[in-house]
């Protein structure tokens, strides 16, 4: 838990840092935080953190335009948000759940129930990442074996390829820089290059044959696996 990052993007400063102490009394022990929308987006695109929490009112930049933006981001879209509204009226949660948050938590709120919320999703990409097999258009990846197939057939995959494969997998797309799969896959301070990175893309790209065109390059940024393959 001590390593998931959590970024809670709200103006109201005792709001704000209430948020942030519920979260590290909980135990998490990186939370962010940000008085505006402006503020908030830079440390998300910087950050890149596990999960947002998002106050819909916000001023200048608007709670559903930072969502809009979040989702429309290729480095951010895959970042689950949680949205806090005051309102009662239901057609901003709707509007901000078609943006793509994943859940809303309506002021005030119980700092239980707001914990709750985090764990579940945070549980899920958690799930994801832990599970034993993987399962992705005919690709899959079981971790207890150190397996990996395509359509049926067994791959024969480096440790650092099937590491990449794995995350992947676990998150279809989701944007990674190189230096976030150097930290994923080795660990931070590995003294590997962003260069290796790219030729274990190649060998990857080569070994899964036409399969290989479902792992985008990212212009300037990273890689991805299609999602809506």
């Amino acid at each position: 838990m001590a390593n998931e990052r959590i970024l809670v993007i709200e103006d109201e400063e005792p709001i704000r840092d209430l948020v942030v102490l519920t979260l590290e009394s909980a135990g998490y022990h990186t939370v962010m935080g940000a008085a505006n929308g402006e503020d908030g987006l830079k440390l998300a695109q910087v950050h890149l953190p596990d999960l947002v929490i998002l106050d819909l009112m916000l001023p200048g930049i608007d709670g559903l335009d930072v969502c809009r933006q979040l989702k429309n981001n290729e480095l951010t879209r895959a970042i689950p948000v949680i949205m806090l509204s005051a309102k009662s009226d239901e057609s901003d949660v709707v509007l901000g759940l078609e943006l793509g948050a994943a859940d809303y938590v309506t002021k005030p709120f119980s700092r239980k129930i707001l914990v709750a919320r985090v764990r579940a999703q945070l549980r899920q990409l958690s799930e994801q990442d832990d599970s034993s097999e993987i399962r992705h258009n005919g690709l899959v990846i079981n971790d207890e074996l150190h397996s990996a197939k395509l359509n049926g057939e067994n791959l024969e995959l480096t440790y650092s390829e099937f590491a990449i494969m794995k995350l992947f997998t676990a998150h279809p797309g989701r944007v990674f820089t190189r230096n976030q799969i150097i930290n994923r896959v080795k660990g931070d301070g590995y003294p590997v290059t962003e260069r290796a990175i790219d030729v274990q893309i190649v060998n990857l790209r080569r070994k899964l044959g036409e399969w290989g065109a479902n792992i985008d390059t990212v212009r300037g940024v990273g890689y991805r696996l299609k999602s809506g393959i």
